[in-house]
């Protein structure tokens, strides 16, 4: 009888022991599945599509961000990183490894990264946000800015290409050829450039277009536009000649020539000037969006693409004197189209210098 009481016990103990160690296991859940946050561990990929100045701030500050939004919430975002340096091939074997890891949402920074995700979760329908898309419409991303309509959504880096010109010729009244430096093979380039060309269509003033694709192509392009004797040279959002700048500014500088772009991370890199939005912030703010879908359940679909105000202007201080510019005279012919105007001196990377 005592023996029967004492293996009856030890049967509970045992039983109670494995409930516990059960409950245990169970907490450490993906999202999800458990309903106590505070073990819960999401899985996100992020695939940058190229090494430059501006993408790689972005992918910073989204990393950040989700580690403070972890910490306040109690919870792990457990985030995967790789850059694909442009290569398809390469960018197509990250993404299909974040899926074969089951990853609970991914990250495409630059148009190109987005678009494969996009044609990759169409089955799976694994949540995409997107990062630095500047026509999220045109590259048939979403439906509509307001409503994307299915698993992706995410921030633009649009640019009003208008205010950028309106910038060269606040500085310059008399310039009568502008220079378009791009590559055709950006989409990110497309709609600044056409808006371009019809502004200075309009404004009546000649129009020079040379583009690349590899560093070398962008240089030979640089020196083509010394060659044109163009006035100012412009260049949107264009990843390929983002690379490319530290290689080409001092070309650009000491023909007299004024470059302006369309991110501050040319001006970090030796442009005259940057102009949009600022990228630590489209960081942050592309993983809030993360944050709002994992943790609050946000639907993609009905979750509107995040755009930003495109009114600051960053100044690179160095080639403003390089060019013979005085900075307060531009400076002053500048703040009616800008809401900010930021200085910068020319360095590899956001790190290197104190803005």
């Amino acid at each position: 009888m005592k023996n029967s009481i004492i293996k009856k016990a030890l049967a509970l103990v045992c039983a109670l022991a494995m409930v516990f160690t059960l409950c245990a296991c169970g907490s450490q859940t993906k999202g999800g599945d458990n309903d106590n946050d505070s073990a819960k561990v999401y899985k996100v990929g992020i695939c940058n599509y190229v090494d430059d100045a501006s993408l790689n701030q972005i992918v910073e500050n989204i990393q950040s961000q989700l580690k403070a939004i972890g910490e306040e919430k109690g919870v792990t975002f457990e985030v995967s990183y790789d850059n694909c340096n442009a290569d398809a091939t390469v960018m197509e074997q990250i993404i299909s490894n974040f899926i074969a890891e089951d990853v609970d949402l991914m990250i495409g920074v630059a148009t190109p990264v987005a678009m494969r995700m996009q044609a990759l979760t169409e089955d799976n329908e694994i949540p995409v946000v997107f990062s630095a898309v500047s026509d999220p419409v045109g590259a048939e991303l979403v439906e509509s800015l307001d409503k994307p309509g299915a698993n992706v959504t995410g921030t633009s880096d649009y640019l009003d290409a208008d205010a950028v010109m309106n910038l060269i010729f606040a500085n310059d009244p008399d310039a009568k050829k502008i220079g378009l430096l791009y590559d055709v093979g950006q989409d990110s380039s497309t709609a600044s450039i056409e808006a371009a060309k019809k502004y200075l269509a309009d404004k009546g003033v000649e129009v020079v277009e040379h583009t690349g694709s590899t560093a070398d192509e962008v240089m030979l392009a640089a020196e083509a536009m010394v060659a044109d004797g163009v006035d100012a040279v412009f260049t949107p959002t264009d990843n390929s000649i983002m690379k490319a700048e530290l290689a080409i500014y001092e070309t650009l500088a000491k023909a007299g020539i004024p470059h302006y772009t369309g991110a501050d991370s040319f001006a970090l890199n030796g442009a005259f000037l940057g102009y949009g939005v600022d990228y630590a912030n489209l960081g942050v703010e592309t993983a809030n969006m993360v944050a709002d879908i994992l943790l609050n359940g946000a639907d993609p679909a009905i979750m509107a693409v995040k755009t930003f105000d495109n009114g600051t202007a960053t100044i690179n201080t160095e080639i403003c004197t390089e060019l013979g510019y005085d900075y307060d005279t531009v400076t002053k012919a500048f703040e009616p189209y800008c809401t900010k105007i930021n200085t910068i001196t020319t360095a590899e990377s956001f790190s290197d210098v104190q803005q």
